[in-house]
């Protein structure tokens, strides 16, 4: 499995994202054609003021109540990391975090435990993400998911039976203690843990509800960097093996300069390639930088890896987008 080369990247490294719209509703407006021109082009796209305010206020209100309903016994609080070490150890090795595809779970900061399991900081606070399946169990996320302007936008990109397969609620915590926040995400492609075959056929939906910029960890892309292939990749391992999860393959080295920033106001939508190389730095600001995410297919023609952790299940097969 390949990567782009230094050489190749380096005609990117100048390039800035590339933003359609400014209204609710905008992206209906742009030719089908230049949306596709442009992703395909750098790998992702960012769609300004997707949502409005106020359906970002209702997600928010609705994970609120979600939050202030959790109870997750001692034995499931499972630290959430994208550190590939400490992915194998914490949640490679749980079947919290395994069996999680077709049901709302919690993820957890690192170091916001003591020995015993307790809260050392408040419950709200300490929270990574929410994932995997609110699109299919909750009534707001589920009609955030398949609301007729995400349809339209993946009609206008040529998706002829796309299927949902993950959805999360990213908090992106303010620092809290001395730790200078929580952990930056390192960068990574999500077919690495989204796998299909043909390649290509993975798309993940990033929506800002609150402002993502510099301070409090925006995404950060390397435009192009789909194009080289999947450079590792995340598989299940057999029923009863510890750990759970091993990875093929490695991350090579990235220099850093050939990543862009991208910032966005609250309500953005940010189309991801499943190959483009992304990432987040830590929020080292006051405030969060809360997002919902979900992935689609396009299971027209393609095969979902059985080695991939996360599997449709007879509760919970992959739900088309078009309903």
């Amino acid at each position: 499995m390949a990567c782009l080369s230094p050489s190749q990247l380096q005609k990117n490294r100048n390039l800035k994202p590339r933003v359609v719209g400014s209204q609710p509703g905008a992206v209906q407006a742009t030719a089908p054609a230049v949306l596709w021109e442009r992703f395909q082009e750098d790998g992702f796209l960012v769609l300004e003021g997707f949502l409005s305010a106020d359906e970002c206020e209702a997600m928010q209100r609705r994970i609120g109540e979600i939050v202030a309903e959790m109870d997750v016994p001692l034995h499931c609080r499972t630290e959430f990391s994208t550190q590939e070490e400490e992915q194998l150890r914490a949640q490679g090795s749980t079947d919290y975090f395994l069996s999680s595809g077709d049901k709302i779970r919690f993820f957890f900061e690192k170091g916001v435990f003591d020995k015993q399991g307790n809260f050392l900081v408040p419950p709200e606070k300490s929270i990574n993400k929410i994932g995997h399946a609110l699109h299919a169990h909750d009534p707001i996320f589920r009609g955030v998911t398949h609301s007729p302007k995400v349809q339209a936008l993946a009609r206008s990109l040529g998706l002829q039976m796309p299927v949902v397969v993950q959805s999360m609620y990213i908090f992106k915590q303010p620092h809290f203690g001395g730790e200078g926040g929580p952990a930056a995400v390192t960068p990574h492609q999500d077919a690495s843990f989204l796998y299909t075959e043909p390649l290509g056929r993975v798309l993940g939906l990033w929506i800002a509800l609150e402002d993502a910029v510099l301070e409090n960890g925006c995404l950060w892309f390397i435009p192009g960097s789909h194009r080289g292939g999947v450079s590792r990749r995340m598989v299940r391992a057999p029923a009863g093996s510890a750990p759970g999860t091993s990875f093929l393959g490695s991350e090579p080295t990235r220099d850093n300069s050939f990543f862009v920033p991208t910032p966005v106001l609250r309500g953005a939508l940010v189309l991801i390639h499943g190959e483009v190389v992304h990432k987040s730095e830590r929020n080292f600001s006051d405030r969060s930088r809360q997002a919902y995410t979900f992935h689609l297919m396009e299971a027209a023609g393609t095969v979902w890896s059985p080695d991939n952790w996360l599997q449709p299940t007879p509760e919970l097969p992959f739900p088309p987008l078009y309903i």
